[in-house]
């Protein structure tokens, strides 16, 4: 498909796992996309994939946990990417692996806030508001299936209190910035990234057993959604979010 051709994006999260598959599909449809990250090095591995097609259409560096930093970004896009008209907010706060796993309680709620919710909230308002002057522009958010239902342990609380947060913000800014630009969410299940890789025969089970699909999300399948989401085909799509997750079964 060549449907997203002419369009410009920006996908922050975009130097590895979803985002970096959501960057990939967006430039496959036709899409300009422009590349965030922290790291230089994986942001140009990013870059040159997309640039063998002529789809790279930038790259920016920023530490979303830093309120000014997403404040800098916001000024760096608007005055390097006038023409942007999609935006998708991937990134998040990994808790789960390396050395972040061991934090306690409260550096971790810390972190997903600064990152998770501030950041896509800063970005997604201050930009939109840019892209207010490009009709047709789409913005997505990701948020978790499960924040409205809740899951138990300290990682279900902390991700149902910041995704709920991102969901229902994503409603709001939807109202704000309608008619010009929608505004939608991906919520995802239970999706195999490195934390998925590396988890226990526990959680291993509980993924494929809460999903009436019987498997693993992909960072394909999310990827998929998005692209449907900031497409022509979803021209009449605003306000939603639609979970990702094969038909999640309670255990």
């Amino acid at each position: 498909m060549n449907d997203l051709a002419g369009r410009t994006a920006l996908v922050t999260g975009s130097t590895h796992g979803i985002g970096r598959e959501v960057a990939v599909t967006l430039a496959a449809a036709g899409a300009r996309v422009a590349v965030h990250g922290r790291s230089a090095e994986a942001a140009a591995e990013v870059a040159a994939v997309l640039a063998r097609d002529d789809r790279h259409a930038g790259t920016f560096l920023a530490d979303l946990a830093d309120a000014a930093a997403v404040e800098q970004l916001i000024d760096d896009v608007g005055r390097r990417l006038p023409e942007l008209d999609t935006l998708v907010l991937v990134a998040g706060a990994d808790v789960l692996t390396g050395p972040p796993a061991k934090w306690p309680f409260e550096r971790k709620l810390d972190q997903l806030l600064r990152v998770d919710v501030v950041s896509t909230m800063l970005l997604a308002r201050g930009l939109g508001r840019l892209m207010q002057d490009r009709e047709g522009g789409s913005i997505v958010t990701i948020g978790w299936d499960q924040a409205a239902s809740g899951m138990e342990g300290d990682s279900g609380e902390l991700f149902a209190a910041t995704k709920g947060a991102v969901m229902a913000f994503t409603k709001s800014l939807a109202k704000s910035l309608a008619p010009k630009i929608r505004v939608n969410c991906v919520a995802p299940g239970w999706i195999r990234t490195s934390w998925g890789e590396g988890a226990s025969d526990v959680w291993q089970q509980r993924a494929v057993r809460e999903s009436m699909l019987g498997r693993w999300g992909t960072p394909t399948d999310i990827a998929n959604a998005v692209h449907w989401l900031v497409s022509p085909q979803a021209a009449f799509v605003t306000g939603q979010v639609i979970p990702v997750n094969g038909g999640f079964r309670p255990a």
